[in-house]
This record gives C-alpha cells, structure tokens and sequence, in this order.
C-alpha cells in the first residue's frame, strides 16, 4: 500500500474544503441568493468586516464572505465571533443546539526535519501548507458574556418616507402587513406583508418591494385576474414573477424612483420563458403595464383591455 505524503494529503484536503465552500456559494447563487446581500435584515449589524470578540482579530478572505453570509442567514446583530472555548473562557457558553458556522486558517510550516536538512546542505528549506478549520459561534449564539464582548444591535433609523409613494401604497386600499422578515403576497387572503422600512439595508428598497408585492395583488380574481396558481420554479410563477417586477419598475418610474430588478434570481426562469415563446415579453410588458396602470390611474387598466393579448 502507498502512503500518501502529508503535503499530498494536506493538499488534497485543501482542493476538497475549497470545492466544499465554493460548492455552497455556488449553491445559494443558483438558488438566488447572494450570500453577502439581501435588501434588509431580521436585525441590523452594524456594517464592517468580522471578527473573533475575544482576540480582536478580524477574519480575512474567504473568511469573510462565510461570516457574512451567515449573519444574513441567522439575523445576528452582530459581527463579532468566538470559538466554543473562547466564549467559556470569557466566562459564557455557547447555547444549547445553536450550530456553528465553519472557517478556515491557511498558512505554511517548515518541518524540523526540513529545517535539518536546509542546514546540513545550506538549501532553501521547503514550506508544507496547512489548512485547518475552525467552528466558531456568533456571540448572539452565546449567553453570560461580558458587557463589552457583546456588540448590541444598532437602532433602526427613522423611516425616509416618500409622501408620493405612500399615498398611492395608501390609495390601493390593499391590506398591507408590515412586519417579518420575507415579503410576500397571499392570493388567497388578499394581503401583502413586507418587513418594516427601516429594516431594509437601502430604504429605497422598501417602496421597490411594495409595489413588486401590489404587482401581484392586481392579479386577484377581483381584479385584473391572472393566473396565480403557479407552483415556485414553475413556467406560471416565472411569467408571474416577471409582470410584478416590471410593473414596479413602471410604477417606481412614474413617482421618479430609480427602478432595479429587486428579485433577479428568477432570471434563469425568465430565460426559460422568454425563449420558449417569443411572444412572452410582449404579454408579461402589456400585463405589467395594465397592473401599473390599476395602481397609478385607478380605472384605466379596462381600457387597454385587448392589448396584446
């Protein structure tokens, strides 16, 4: 049997833990989302790199992009991390079933034996790089630590309203929820609910998403009736998901808001759709355009009622 060298076995483990994080970000990309944006938070942490609360060091490289994600994911109000005995050793512990995020810490060593034999022949010795890997905890996963480890979650600011924005979200006379952390709308209760303005990142995007969310309530059967029933990935909610976007897009630029694709990881679907039927984006631009419509001129979708069709 051949005994792997410890370089070809370290290097080896470094290709499977670097194909391990790639593989997961790639993952969320292909699902849509990006593991180091979203447009608000559950709690707001404070914006900066992270970093270990009980050396003061902060993380660096691939590092940094897992500790974010993983703040976006867990809602955390902070960026400050500790390992499972680092927040013992400050005097708290890490609460029971929280789970870990992974990180890693690169670097090269010179063997004694290399270092002995550099000496014996005046050679360069030759550097073995390591890679290991860490669990560390977010300390809003810890109880009992110190006042100054804990980094307390910065306050929301007020609301930047738009007075435009809010009396034509007003004017709707939709059922508007505030509250959570997803945005979404229910068919079949006829609400939206979308996280409170202050929440999101860029507050902007606050009215961006209430006008992707009326986009789809113009499709009740009370109103413009479209279909609806379309199951998430499928061609329908595809086609659906492209008239709530480009209907805020109309909408945001009619009240002069600067329109962005708040939902781009449909994308993939909406290629898909488009070049299945070249016809698609005339209908979905049409749709979007009466949706506008019933929201910014109440009564005006009826007149453009065989456009496109």
């Amino acid at each position: 049997m051949v005994r792997k060298s410890r370089q070809q076995s370290c290097g080896a483990e470094r290709r499977n833990l670097y194909a391990e994080v790639t593989s997961g970000i790639i993952a969320e990309l292909e699902e849509g989302r990006f593991p180091w944006v979203q447009p608000w938070g559950r709690e707001k942490a404070g914006p900066g790199l992270p970093g270990n609360a009980a050396t003061k060091r902060t993380y660096s490289g691939i590092n940094i992009l897992i500790l974010w994600g993983a703040v976006i994911a867990g809602g955390y109000g902070s960026q400050q991390w500790l390992t499972f005995r680092q927040a013992l050793a400050l005097g708290g512990s890490v609460r029971k079933g929280e789970r870990g995020t992974t990180v890693f810490y690169a670097d090269r060593f010179i063997p004694k034996s290399a270092a002995g034999h550099a000496a014996d022949t005046g050679e360069e010795p030759e550097a073995v790089a390591f890679l290991k890997r860490f669990t560390v905890f977010n300390v809003a996963q810890c109880d009992g630590l110190p006042e100054s480890v804990v980094v307390r979650p910065l306050p929301l600011p007020e609301r930047e309203i738009i007075p435009e924005a809010e009396a034509l979200i007003t004017a709707t006379g939709a059922d508007f929820r505030i509250g959570g952390d997803r945005a979404f709308y229910v068919p079949s209760a006829d609400f939206i609910q979308v996280p409170p303005q202050p929440a999101f990142f860029d507050q902007i995007n606050y009215y961006r998403t209430c006008f992707h969310e009326l986009g789809h309530w113009t499709g009740h059967p009370s109103r413009l009736d479209r279909d609806l029933s379309g199951s998430r990935r499928s061609q329908p909610y595809a086609r659906e998901e492209l008239v709530a976007e480009l209907s805020s897009a109309f909408i945001c630029a009619a009240l002069g808001i600067i329109p962005t694709v708040r939902h781009a990881d449909y994308l993939g679907s909406w290629l898909e759709v488009l070049r299945a039927d070249n016809r698609a984006i005339f209908r979905a631009a049409s749709q979007a355009g009466k949706a506008a419509d019933f929201i910014l001129r109440p009564g005006a979708a009826a007149e453009t009622q065989g456009e496109a069709a």
